[in-house]
């Protein structure tokens, strides 16, 4: 039956990658209090939803990084056809987010986000997170807010 465990695995791997799944490490505190540093989130490819945490391919205009740091998880506050915030009116040259764009901020009021860079592109959108697979300490833990 061992042989049966060998087999499982690879194709539970490969199912979860043709669903769209992934498993992503949280780095730094920019979505504090939601996930800490070393959460680990399960992220599906889908749609972004005003309200719904997202990982996406790190902007240039972003600021300095880690040099291993490519991805951010930030929340959605905008889509696109969606009114700008008020809070990021000046940032942007738009009263509604164009198509093909959306609008982020993390969870920590001093994290770099669209206040910084602007728009993020829909095609540099990883995944949605979906769930809290474990903190920082390797507890699991909850589905995300």
């Amino acid at each position: 039956m061992w042989w049966l465990a060998v087999l499982a695995v690879p194709l539970a791997v490969a199912a979860a990658a043709r669903a769209g799944l992934r498993v992503v490490e949280v780095r730094g505190h920019s979505m504090n209090p939601a996930y800490a540093d070393g959460d680990r989130i399960l992220v599906r490819r889908g749609r972004a939803r005003t309200g719904r945490p997202v990982v996406f391919r790190r902007p240039d205009l972003a600021g300095p990084a880690a040099a291993d740091v490519d991805w951010l998880v930030k929340r959605v506050v905008a889509t696109a056809g969606q009114p700008v915030p008020q809070a990021l009116a000046g940032v942007v040259p738009d009263a509604v987010v164009p198509p093909g764009r959306l609008l982020v901020r993390g969870d920590n009021p001093h994290s770099i986000d669209s206040r910084h860079f602007g728009y993020v592109a829909e095609a540099d959108v990883l995944g949605v997170a979906i769930r809290r697979l474990s903190t920082g300490t390797g507890v699991p833990d909850r589905a995300v807010p």
